[in-house]
């Protein structure tokens, strides 16, 4: 039984979307009344968006399946100041090149998969805050809106509180960063009819700025909406691996290493992830999250697959599905594996099986391929590595011309000569 009127209500609700909502019996009357418009920003400080971002593209998706025009506002004003959230330090100030330049690629790469683009009612469309943040007059917007902010308020709010409590330092400059993002709310209501921001829970307090700011300065019902952050079973945020971020750019993350991530998931996140990242129907959902033991990998094979066809297409998924299969199921190679080019001449010589692992990125440090030879986790060629100072030579290479690394069972590279 719906527990909504609105067909976007019940599938987030459905598929764990829904943490906290200003009004929620309001807003279903509202989705219920035609087609509405929603957003939700997007700081342009990397040339990509990561898996950290998926939650929000996620919520935009089912936003326009449901007949509804989603806003993907990408922060070139707010990227000048840096989110204060949670942060213990500030983030680096970028210029405006790197800023227009980052994004063009998140434009180009991150969002045409989720997202479609164009001019009919429902379509996506996409925002620059920078076209009303850098023409604001600073004693003009203080008079205009600085009387709606109190910092009383502001400073009551987790994110703040937080550093506030670690006597971290917060910068003016970061604390007006939620007063720029209220007046985004008002913007977009005033230009496109905007109702609805939507984030991660942990945009909450400045979220609920632009619904107050909102009300007070243009007497205009908006709505707040914000989704349950994601942590892996041992409290640490989704996204995130021992070689740093999972970019959704393939050019930043290859196909086969984002399919791996997917893959390599605690079995305990696996129903999870599958209402949040993929658009199996969820009957189908229902019995994979069910399977129990060694079935589980095949359910995290599905999820891998349907996230990476989401994200790089389905021919880029096939492929790294076929790629994974050939090097785990079958003892095999496949041609998608990470790998790094070495002079004939040095290999002829001998290299230390040490630096390999480092270069390749299996490894970051020497204590570390340290520790995995000792775990008998280290493999040249599916055979153990016993010894720190081993030595890889063209001795080692296979009939196929490349030497094969291992890091356990599920972290493979390819040296080419």
């Amino acid at each position: 039984m719906s527990m909504y009127k609105s067909d976007f209500l019940n599938i987030l609700n459905e598929r764990g979307f829904i943490h906290q909502c200003s009004d929620l019996e309001a807003l279903d009357e509202k989705l219920c009344e035609g087609p509405q418009s929603a957003y939700i920003g997007f700081d342009a400080t990397a040339k990509s968006l990561h898996v950290g971002n998926l939650t929000g593209i996620m919520m935009l998706y089912w936003f326009q399946q449901c007949g509804h025009k989603p806003i993907t506002l990408m922060g070139g004003g707010t990227s000048k100041i840096g989110d204060p959230s949670f942060k213990d330090e500030q983030r680096v100030l970028l210029d405006d090149d790197t800023i227009n330049d980052n994004i063009k690629n998140i434009q180009s790469t991150c969002f045409k998969q989720f997202l479609n683009y164009g001019d009919a009612a429902n379509d996506a469309m996409m925002v620059n805050n920078n076209d009303w943040l850098d023409a604001l007059s600073y004693l003009s917007f203080l008079r205009d809106y600085g009387r709606y902010f109190t910092i009383n308020r502001m400073i009551s709010f987790e994110s703040v509180k937080q550093r506030l409590d670690r006597e971290s330092p917060l910068t003016l400059l970061e604390f007006n960063y939620m007063v720029m993002q209220g007046y985004d709310f008002l913007e977009l209501n005033r230009r496109y009819g905007t109702i609805l921001q939507m984030g991660g829970s942990d945009q909450w307090g400045n979220i609920i700025n632009g619904v107050d700011l909102g009300h007070k300065s243009d007497r205009v019902q908006l709505y707040a909406l914000t989704a349950p952050l994601l942590t892996t079973p041992d409290g640490k945020k989704m996204g995130k691996t021992v070689n740093g971020a999972v970019w959704l750019n393939g050019d930043m993350l290859s196909a086969y290493d984002y399919y791996q991530y997917w893959r390599n998931v605690d079995d305990v996140m696996v129903g999870t992830l599958l209402r949040r990242f993929t658009t199996l129907d969820m009957m189908e959902i229902r019995k994979l999250e069910n399977l129990q033991g060694a079935e589980i990998n095949e359910a995290k094979k599905i999820l891998a697959f349907e996230a990476t066809k989401i994200c790089h297409g389905e021919q880029a998924a096939h492929d790294a599905a076929k790629t994974a299969q050939a090097v785990f199921e079958q003892g095999g190679v496949g041609g998608d594996l990470p790998s790094i080019e070495i002079n004939a001449d040095y290999l002829k010589d001998g290299i230390s099986v040490v630096e390999l692992f480092i270069e390749t990125g299996l490894c970051n440090s020497k204590g570390e391929v340290k520790r995995l030879i000792q775990g008998g986790g280290a493999r040249v060629n599916d055979t153990p590595i016993s010894d720190l100072e081993q030595m890889v030579s063209s001795n080692d290479l296979t009939d196929e011309g490349h030497i094969k690394l291992s890091s356990g069972k599920k972290r493979h590279a390819l040296v080419k000569v």
